[in-house]
């Protein structure tokens, strides 16, 4: 006996699937009304294919990998989200792996095992710790890096937390401040320490008061802060050198958009005769005989 059901119902079950990477369950199906013998049939007819219980492939058995974690995550309930390194992977801070689909749940009572998935009981969770990453529950950036940190060698996490921050995921000042919600939790000092030698926040005056005495030393006379040139305004300047001096700001890995604009500010002093250099507050904080050794070849040269 042939199954047949309103087109309709069909359009808006393939709009659904589409947005789900090609994966819908059951209850899904149930709610936009199919019954039991049309699904039943298109399983039989290979339109459905079952990936884990309740939960269908559309169209072909094969899934990508996004619409395996999405499968994963819907197989798992409704309070069911990517985290771990699944969650990595699908954020791009972390390489995917073949391993089992981490998913955490919050809900009272754990859903049973299933074969491929590696579920997480989580407790204390909010909105804001889980968001939607191309269609997919996931958590968010912050609790991302904080639940990779313990697994990960420092420059292992060093480089998700730039690759996150290239990806406009999370900048690592913002990391730091999100982290205020998480203390106690596992893998946060592995975190704060990492993010300390590259995210601390120093003003206009705290940087003077750190990067002046260095110039000081290397033989340099009081430099003009904060002047306005070549259209920019730039942190320090020796006019009688001929000498500008900008300080990079807190972005971990600047963007391609950033470099752009910090190279169109050199280009333009270069232009004008100038010699433009540039040091990371990172450098000016922790590495101070590097910038000192820098600051008295250039001003011997010039």
């Amino acid at each position: 006996m042939a199954y047949t059901t309103a087109q309709p119902f069909v359009r808006q079950a393939w709009a659904l699937a589409e947005k789900q990477h090609w994966v819908i369950t059951r209850r899904q199906l149930l709610d936009l009304g199919f019954s039991d013998p049309a699904i039943r049939h298109r399983i039989a007819k290979g339109r459905l294919h079952p990936t884990w219980r309740g939960v269908y492939a559309v169209g072909r058995p094969r899934l990508g990998r996004h619409g395996l974690w999405m499968a994963a995550v819907l197989a798992c309930g409704p309070q069911a989200f990517l985290s771990d390194e699944s969650a990595g992977a699908l954020l791009e801070v972390v390489p995917a792996n073949d391993g089992p689909v981490d998913v955490s749940v919050r809900s009272a009572r754990c859903p049973r095992a299933r074969a491929g998935i590696r579920i997480h009981r989580r407790r204390g969770m909010t909105d804001a710790d889980v968001i939607r990453h191309l269609g997919i529950p996931v958590t968010s950036p912050a609790l991302t890096l904080l639940d990779l940190a313990p697994s990960l060698g420092r420059n292992q996490l060093e480089r998700a937390i730039g690759e996150a921050d290239k990806h406009d995921l999370i900048d690592p000042e913002t990391l730091r401040q999100e982290l205020e919600r998480f203390a106690g939790r596992p893998g946060i000092a592995t975190l704060r320490e990492t993010l300390d030698r590259h995210t601390f926040t120093l003003t206009d005056s705290e940087l003077e008061r750190r990067f002046l005495p260095l110039a000081r030393q290397a033989g340099l006379p009081a430099p003009l802060t904060q002047h306005h040139l070549n259209g920019f305004r730039v942190d320090f300047y020796w006019p009688g050198l001929g000498l500008v001096v900008e300080t990079d700001g807190l972005r971990y890995h600047r963007t391609a958009s950033q470099q752009a604009k910090d190279r169109q500010r050199d280009q333009a002093h270069a232009a004008a005769g100038l010699t433009p250099l540039r040091f990371t507050r990172s450098q000016v904080r922790f590495e101070p005989d590097r910038v000192r050794s820098v600051l008295k070849a250039v001003a011997a040269r010039l």
